[in-house]
């Protein structure tokens, strides 16, 4: 089995724990369920940095990122950074992140706050709006046609926005339907986590425009969001290059004042 396909098994059996132990109807009488919810993909359509910044304490390729950083600091620090919204890991086996994280993140800023996780179960989606999520992220690898329609149908009704991650052409073709908000290439090959902007320039004219198109994984400098620019995007996903100095607040109000310049 590939990285993806363990993450997967295991989440399976995670997910068949929880709902044995807490209902839907649990979830749905959270405080935070009728939470009025902040769009991301308006925001990215409305700022000229773009940049979604994440909060990720190690994953499976770089092993331990930033174990020692409390999340509210970075939630409020990302949030006076001027960043368009916070993605917040909340896989616990291979990412060190959980939803306690979330619901710090939501008691800390008002940015809009993306659920990071592998979903597989129309379950977690709602569990991410009761745990104060603006956004789930749906992985085109891990789910069939027909998941990605039910979920991303289920996170509207929910008035949640969707991030359908894809990593070529043939997911893209499979994925594109209207209950979508927002498309995301992700640079880095899940199963050998090798990294390319490539993937992101060739897959952006095969998008239709009525997506807002986001890049994802691998984008470490200015330069390379001039280029996805260029492409059409207008989303960029950052998280290791934060995450991996102290204070990852005060290096994204940085970098963004040194983009906008």
């Amino acid at each position: 089995m590939n990285i993806l396909d363990k993450i997967v098994f295991d989440k399976r059996k995670e997910v068949d724990l929880k709902k044995a132990l807490i209902s839907t109807q649990q979830l749905e009488s959270s405080q935070l369920f009728n939470k009025a919810t902040v769009s991301l993909s308006e925001k990215l359509k409305n700022s000229s940095s773009g940049i979604i910044a994440e909060h990720k304490r190690r994953s499976p390729s770089k092993s331990i990122i930033n174990n020692g950083l409390n999340v509210q600091d970075v939630a409020t620090g990302y949030e006076n950074a001027g960043v368009c919204g916070m993605s917040v890991l909340t896989d616990g086996k291979y990412f060190g992140g959980s939803l306690d994280d979330l619901i710090v993140a939501r008691a800390s800023c008002n940015l809009p706050l993306l659920r990071k996780e592998f979903i597989i179960d129309e379950y977690q989606i709602i569990e991410a709006k009761s745990y104060g999520a603006d956004v789930i992220l749906l992985i085109a690898a891990i789910l069939t046609q027909e998941e990605i329609k039910q979920f991303s149908q289920l996170a509207k009704n929910l008035n949640l926005d969707v991030l359908l991650e894809v990593h070529n052409e043939d997911e893209l073709q499979k994925s594109i339907m209207p209950s979508l908000d927002m498309i995301g290439v992700n640079n880095r090959n899940l199963k050998t986590f090798e990294v390319s902007l490539d993937t992101s320039k060739t897959l952006s004219t095969k998008i239709p425009d009525e997506f807002v198109k986001v890049s994802e994984s691998g984008i470490s400098d200015i330069q390379s969001i001039q280029t996805l620019k260029t492409y059409g995007y207008q989303g960029f996903l950052i998280g290791e290059n934060f995450m991996k100095t102290n204070n990852p607040g005060a290096n994204a109000k940085e970098f963004i004042k040194t983009l906008e310049a």
